[in-house]
């Protein structure tokens, strides 16, 4: 079995999965997978599926790299335009700042490296830079995320979204479907229209908030708009940001439980990952929206295989991976494959 490259860091990582000419040092085809950051509950599924393939498979190196847990758009972008100056044969990206991602692009098209997106796409006016998108139809978990929020709350109320970059599309994408869903619109563009006592809701000031995928961040602001709104009704995350510190979420959640399980505060979170789902049966959430990322890892390279090693047709654009919806009724049947 070939050796798996779980990497990191841009600058001592990448030195150690190239030699020092520039050249891939292998002899199999290397397919990058590209996270918005590492250490990251929901990337290290899709790590754990790239790996998955590399192993069925055989005849491809899988190359996990990514920015570090507080890393960004620029790093990652750095570490992209790395990948093809040393020669990668295929990169799947989830951009951090699509806008910026695009302009590294540019230049795998040039080099002949096959992209694909996966978890976030590209915007509409560069998406001819990548073969296809891998993952979640991200409009879709906002629209999910707000219809078990009208579940708790029919009379509408007062909403604060959390968001991950603000230049992250898929983010974007699921805020848009969120206040959609609520306003009982269709046709606006992302980050839909915030709302200002539309169909009964409204966006409170300081909303919606960005983390940046900084987890910690994530935390304190859940913990200070708590604080500072006793009367809010629904805390609504477009990702797992504060689940993924389980016992600091605790910590901030636990003093306001029983306005969660009373129905009061509609906190209603993205993904569904097992400590997601732990915290849900211990009454801290109403409600999960999950995606299948050890999917996306592994299709990814299934598809950049496809593409390189077979000389194969290109996959669908985009390529769904699903949806599950849970809710404490239907905690033990949510999960599909």
């Amino acid at each position: 079995m070939m050796k798996k490259l779980v990497l990191g860091a841009a600058g001592v990582a990448a030195l150690l999965a190239f030699s020092e000419t520039g050249a891939i040092a292998q002899d199999v085809p290397v397919f990058a997978l590209v996270p918005k950051n590492v250490n990251n509950p929901f990337f290290d599924q899709a790590r754990d599926g790239c790996n998955l393939a590399q192993e069925e498979f055989g005849d491809f190196e899988c190359l996990y790299i990514g920015p570090g847990e507080h890393g960004g758009g620029e790093e990652q972008l750095q570490m992209v335009n790395d990948l093809i100056a040393r020669g990668v044969d295929g990169i799947a990206v989830s951009p951090s700042n699509a806008p910026a991602i695009a302009t590294a692009l540019r230049g795998a098209a040039d080099a002949g490296i096959p992209v694909l997106t996966w978890d976030s796409d590209l915007l509409p006016e560069h998406q001819d830079l990548r073969i296809a998108y891998v993952g979640t139809k991200n409009y879709d978990i906002g629209v999910n995320l707000a219809e078990r929020v009208m579940e708790l709350k029919p009379d509408g109320g007062t909403i604060c979204i959390q968001s991950g970059g603000a230049a992250a599309a898929n983010h974007n994408e699921r805020m848009q479907g969120i206040r959609d869903t609520l306003a009982g619109v269709e046709g606006t563009e992302p980050p839909g229209e915030r709302l200002d006592d539309t169909n009964g809701w409204t966006e409170i000031s300081g909303c919606p908030l960005y983390t940046d995928d900084d987890f910690t961040r994530a935390i304190q602001q859940l913990e200070d708009i708590l604080a500072r709104e006793p009367d809010l009704d629904a805390f609504v995350p477009t990702g797992g940001f504060p689940q993924f510190i389980p016992d600091a979420y605790r910590a901030a959640v636990t003093p306001h439980k029983d306005r969660i399980e009373s129905g009061q505060l509609a906190l209603v979170v993205a993904d569904t990952l097992p400590v997601q789902m732990e915290l849900m049966e211990e009454g801290l959430s109403l409600g999960q929206v999950g995606q299948r990322p050890f999917e996306m890892g592994y299709q990814s390279m299934v598809f950049l295989r496809q593409i390189v090693v077979e000389n194969g047709e290109h996959p669908e654009d985009p390529t769904y991976t699903g949806l599950d919806v849970c809710t404490p009724d239907n905690i033990d049947t949510c999960i599909g494959g």
